[in-house]
């Protein structure tokens, strides 16, 4: 137990920081205050008029910590020879007194490393490490970590004894920082929402954190190893450390599906950054609604790599010349168009740079210029028309319904649902342009129904990235379409830009910018946003298709991916890192490292889960946990007839035991509306998380399906019928397969406390 003599002297300090923070919430008000009713003569007033509120807005937005602790630790550097060590507490934000002296260093500034870093190996010049547990004002608790000097020497207060805890550590020594206050973290009741991970930072995740930012980082971890959170810290970082770079060119947090999506949105606003856009991969190919799902074979087979060259096929298949004869109104005389006037135009504008939709124009011009010159050869030299000139005619004919329908014969405008939509439903076109790269079977699998309209079809999650590939193909499908928006006249007359100061002058020329005429455009579907970095969550799932889908929306080449090849569960997630490399392309030689150690899932669990992950095939160890929970893994089997007693009673067991936490029950997703119908109507309060009117994963009781399970985490977990979920996948007489058996080992590695088995069929053999 920490002396109370420390509690007062951390309680002290906290009033007085949260007494600084109150004044510069105050000062951030007055600002904002006076601004607001400033008295405007000119452009210039409104400028830093919009400056001073803009940066006092900001600020208090920084300010607003809500009911977080201020700081949660502190460090002590050895005595120097003319007098004590510095000392630093270390918090969410940077906090000073009236007089501007530092009280709080922000946990991403580089004198904070230390206190994620220093181990009894290397101090990095500590002296004491110190976490200090508090609940909104009050100081609950403090723990104390002391280094040896050169000397090997611990600079200890007098009267000071320190007894360090294992309760809940494994014995064998892995470095910890903090293991009191990291074992309280991780025993506090899951709330539904991912809670940041700053005041327990370890070592090998404060290095991923802090990496430099040009290229790819590459992140592979199991189980429990916080690479979720470590990648948000992050994302959280480079904002602070390359605010002016990456603030303009923004940052992008990739995760896998909107429940995971909402289960982290809490993160980054916590740690000050707010300004980070959140989407999955199909949220990120705009106006097409996902709202199908593929078999697993045609899943597989649209994210494969093979499908790009697919659909530059398809697209050639598309630029076609004439079969017959047409026939175009021109003046007085009708004009022939025989295949041959457009064979060599066709085949001239292939050749030609851009993309489809762009080259349509020039094939458009070309063709009717011919048949201009031709009829102006044959009416207009002989004067018995008195047409205008060539260039008018062609106009003229380009205008005329029946070459607009000739056109978009030989080379259609299309936009990508146009594409896809009309090679799937056409056996013809697949053919062709799956010719010699896929099988007759696999081609068929492509093939569904054609519809009436296209807002009618539903879209899967694979035709997204398919759209999104066909759409850089194909180019925007229309012109934009700009806005134009007038000025207040005379607002700038007279102003001098070049007199303000550059942080001003940047405001000023916005400012002007938005007085002034300004002309906008409207973005077409085939337009996107780019980022200076992106994070990508649960990276193992990603198709190379999708993978593609990123790199489009990659701007600088900076790049998180996290995941663990352990988990990938989709039927076109990419074989190895290597594949997922080779998808993205990077533009400079990638950086790997391992997060090795569990501190989320407890021994009990990881080893219960171990033969599981070896059977899968990956060639992956566990990770190493840090920490036991007190529970040995429960696997119960039951009669088909007790089933749906034994689940209820099973789920009330763990609620009990549990409670305050949250409880998951883990089944094959097709089975996710019959048990939560049979614990329903036993009186539980059972959710399905994906229910936009439910309390989500905030609910104490959600039934998750294993397919959607990975990156969250629960107290306890129950999963049903784990046979089902080792067989996803398998045909006749398998009764596993390697996705079942990695999609199983998710689904068992979701706890922080307790794992349990409910099976009325068979058992996977690595349960047995």
């Amino acid at each position: 137990m920490a002396h109370e003599r420390e509690i007062a002297e951390e309680q002290e300090f906290l009033d007085r920081a949260l007494d600084a923070l109150d004044h510069m919430r105050s000062e951030a008000r007055s600002l904002r205050d006076s601004a607001a009713v400033a008295h405007m003569r000119g452009a210039g007033d409104l400028v830093e008029r919009d400056v001073v509120m803009g940066t006092a807005l900001h600020r208090l937005d920084q300010l607003a910590i809500g009911d977080q602790p201020l700081f949660f630790g502190r460090i002590d550097y050895l005595d120097k020879a003319d007098g004590p060590g510095d000392t630093y507490h270390v918090g969410r934000l940077a906090v000073s007194d009236a007089e501007l002296n530092p009280l709080v260093v922000d946990w991403r500034a580089p004198v904070a490393e230390a206190f994620y870093r220093a181990t009894g190996v290397e101090s990095l010049g500590l002296a004491r490490r110190r976490h200090v547990a508090i609940r909104v004002r009050e100081v609950l608790g403090v723990e104390d970590e002391y280094f040896a000097d050169e000397a090997g020497e611990l600079q200890l207060p007098d009267g000071d004894e320190r007894a360090a805890t294992d309760e809940g550590l494994l014995e064998g020594g892995l470095a910890l920082g903090g293991p009191g206050a990291l074992l309280a973290a991780l025993g506090r009741a899951r709330t539904g929402r991912m809670g940041d991970i700053v005041a327990t930072i370890q070592g090998e995740q404060d290095q991923i954190i802090r990496h430099p930012l040009p290229g790819v980082l590459l992140v592979q971890g199991g189980p429990g190893t916080g690479k979720t959170a470590v990648a948000l810290h992050r994302a959280a970082y480079l904002l602070f450390t390359h605010r002016a770079t990456l603030e303009r060119q923004g940052v992008l947090v990739v995760g896998p599906n909107p429940l995971f999506l909402n289960y982290i949105e809490n993160v980054l606003p916590s740690l000050g950054e707010s300004g980070v856009t959140l989407s999955t991969i199909s949220g990120l190919v705009t106006n097409v609604e996902v709202r199908g799902r593929d078999t697993e074979e045609v899943d597989r087979l649209k994210g494969d790599l093979r499908m790009a060259t697919l659909l530059a096929r398809a697209v050639r298949t598309r630029q076609r010349p004439l079969r017959q004869v047409v026939s175009i109104p021109v003046g007085r005389a009708i004009v022939q168009v025989r295949p041959e006037d457009t064979a060599d135009l066709v085949e001239r504008a292939r050749r030609r740079p851009g993309n489809h939709n762009q080259r349509r124009s020039a094939v458009g011009r070309e063709l009717a210029a011919r048949l201009a010159a031709r009829y102006h050869e044959r009416f207009v030299r002989d004067h018995s028309d008195e047409s205008g000139s060539a260039s008018e005619l062609a106009d003229q004919i380009r205008a005329t319904h029946e070459f607009k329908q000739m056109l978009q014969r030989i080379w259609p405008r299309l936009t990508g649902q146009d594409l896809l939509h009309d090679l799937f439903g056409a056996p013809a076109l697949l053919r062709a342009a799956g010719k010699g790269l896929f099988s007759d079977e696999e081609l068929a699998l492509l093939e569904r129904p054609r519809s009436e309209n296209l807002e009618d079809i539903a879209w899967t999650k694979a035709d997204a990235a398919l759209i999104d590939e066909a759409r850089v193909l194909l180019g925007p499908r229309k012109r934009p379409r700009s806005i134009i928006r007038p000025a207040d006249e005379g607002v700038l007359n007279g102003v001098d830009l070049d007199a303000f100061s550059s942080d001003v002058r940047a405001a000023a020329l916005r400012e002007a910018q938005r007085l002034a005429p300004t002309i906008s455009a409207e973005l077409d579907e085939a337009e996107f946003v780019t980022y200076g970095h992106i994070v990508v969550d649960e990276a193992q799932d990603l198709s190379p298709m999708e993978l593609r889908v990123l790199k489009r929306r990659d701007l600088t080449g900076s790049m998180t991916i996290v995941g663990d090849m352990g988990q990938a569960t989709t039927a076109s997630s990419s074989a190895s890192w290597n594949s997922v490399l080779e998808a993205l392309e990077p533009r400079r030689a990638p950086t790997r490292v391992d997060l090795t150690v569990s501190y989320r899932t407890p021994e009990e669990v990881l080893d219960f889960a171990a033969p599981t992950l070896r059977a899968s095939g990956v060639g992956l160890e566990p990770p190493r946990p840090v920490r036991r929970a007190g529970f040995e893994p429960v696997v119960e089997r039951v009669e088909v007839a007790h089933f749906a007693t034994a689940l209820v009673a099973a789920v009330r067991r763990e609620l009990e035991i549990v409670s305050p936490g949250r409880v998951a029950v883990i089944v094959a997703s097709a089975r996710i509306e019959e048990i939560t119908r049979i614990l329903t109507d036993a009186g539980l309060a059972a959710v399905d998380p994906r229910d936009q009117d439910s309390r989500g994963l905030g609910a104490d009781l959600v039934v998750l399906g294993a397919e959607g399970a990975n990156g969250l985490e629960f107290d306890a977990t129950l999963v049903v019928e784990p046979g089902e979920i080792a067989r996803r996948g398998a045909t006749a007489g398998e009764s596993s397969t390697p996705r079942g058996l990695r999609t199983l080992y998710v689904a068992m590695t979701r706890p922080t406390r307790r794992l349990a088995i409910l099976a009325s069929g068979e058992l996977p053999e690595t349960l047995e």
